[in-house]
């Protein structure tokens, strides 16, 4: 049986069972992301909800497995070479599982390649765009008088929905076969009813992203990970 006292997260998180892989998180889109792989291959993990206060985030516990005070994070027990490993970054640990379970990551060296493009494309683009509107249309920067840093990353936003629009023209999912690309972009999609953002992005004038969004939530994993952790 894996020993995961090493890892001083797991003194505020107690581990129920060291077999399993352990998810520290909560389901804002980046958690979800990660909880949707794993409900979707099946492996056994427990799930330990960190809210987002600093609190939890900015403790020396969380910050021993994840530096940069993020969810999520994770430990495999079973990591390689039957080693333990922690591991920080949704898109590095969904590459990490979809590698462990042999899913999700594409068929082939060209599938794959295409997969971690379009992840990437989530990574650096969609998902910190997406955030940073939702800042400024429904948190404090709402406040701000001026309308340029609003505009700024309203736009950005709407862009990057046009090439996504334009890219899922004739597919069901963005690189060929459901992969990873599609868990870490759903999530992000679906914040914008949160953030209110739906007619700052003429989301009524799309046709192929809200048939995808559907697609990707009706996905019984999908659901279940706006959930996991419970909140």
């Amino acid at each position: 049986m894996a020993d995961l006292s090493a890892f001083p997260i797991t003194q505020r998180w107690p581990v129920e069972d060291p077999t399993k892989l352990q998810l520290f998180s909560y389901p804002t889109p980046n958690g979800q992301k990660v909880s949707c792989l794993l409900e979707e291959t099946g492996l056994p993990y427990e799930a330990h909800r960190v809210t987002l206060e600093d609190a939890n985030m900015r403790s020396p516990e969380f910050l021993s497995l994840n530096p940069n005070n993020k969810i999520p994070a994770i430990i495999d027990p079973d990591g390689p070479r039957g080693q333990p490993l922690g591991l920080f970054e949704s898109g590095a640990i969904l590459i990490y599982l979809a590698e462990k379970s042999g899913q999700f990551l594409g068929a082939t060296p060209a599938d794959r390649a295409k997969v971690i493009q379009w992840l990437m494309w989530q990574m650096g683009g969609l998902g910190p765009m997406l955030g940073q509107m939702g800042f400024f249309v429904k948190f404090a920067g709402a406040q701000i008088e001026d309308p340029r840093p609003r505009d700024r990353f309203v736009n950005e936003a709407k862009r990057l929905l046009n090439v996504l629009e334009k890219e899922l023209e004739g597919k069901e999912w963005i690189a060929g076969d459901y992969s990873i690309a599609d868990m870490a972009i759903g999530p992000w999609l679906g914040t914008l009813d949160f953030y209110g953002a739906k007619p700052h992005v003429g989301w009524d004038e799309l046709k192929n992203i809200p048939a995808y969004v559907d697609r990707f939530f009706a996905r019984p994993a999908a659901q279940a990970a706006k959930n996991i952790p419970p909140r």
